[in-house]
C-alpha cells in the first residue's frame, strides 16, 4: 500500500462528516462505519470500470492508524488496484484534516475486491484495465 503523507491528487469517491450517531461513548467513529463508506467508494469505481453491478467478495486488508472523531470531515479515496477476469480490486485511502493545525492525516486504508455480475447475478467478465 502507498505510504505518501498527503491524501490522492483526485477527487475522493465519498465525503462525509462523522456524527454523533456515527461515535461510541468515548466519542470515538465505529470502525463499521469506516469500513461501509469504504467499501461504497470501492464499489463506486470497480462499478465504473466494469460498467455494471459489481458486489463485494472480500475485504483483503484494511488498517486503522488514527481515531476520526465526531465532526471530522472524512474523504475516501478509492483506485483500481489490479482487474481479473471477473473481479475488482480497488485500495481505498481515508484521510482527515486535523482540526488544530488543518493538516491532512491517514486514518485508515484497506483493499476491497469485487465481482462482477450480470443480470441473473452470475460473475461476468470484465474489460482489460489501463492502470496509471
Amino acid at each position: 500500500m502507498d505510504k505518501n503523507e498527503s491524501p490522492p491528487d483526485y477527487e475522493p469517491s465519498i465525503r462525509m462528516i462523522a456524527m454523533p450517531a456515527d461515535a461510541n461513548p468515548s466519542g470515538d467513529i465505529f470502525g463499521g462505519w469506516i469500513m461501509s463508506l469504504m467499501d461504497l467508494a470501492g464499489a463506486s469505481v470497480a462499478y465504473e470500470h466494469a460498467h455494471g453491478r459489481v458486489v463485494t467478495v472480500a475485504v483483503d486488508s484494511i488498517s486503522f492508524h488514527h481515531p476520526v472523531a465526531v465532526g471530522d470531515a472524512v474523504s475516501f479515496y478509492a483506485e483500481i488496484n489490479q482487474v481479473g477476469n471477473t473481479s475488482i480490486s480497488t485500495y481505498v485511502d481515508v484521510w482527515v484534516r486535523g482540526r488544530e493545525d488543518g493538516k491532512p492525516f491517514r486514518v485508515t486504508e484497506g483493499v476491497y475486491t469485487y465481482v462482477a455480475q450480470d443480470k441473473n447475478g452470475r460473475p461476468r467478465p470484465v474489460l482489460g484495465w489501463k492502470g496509471k
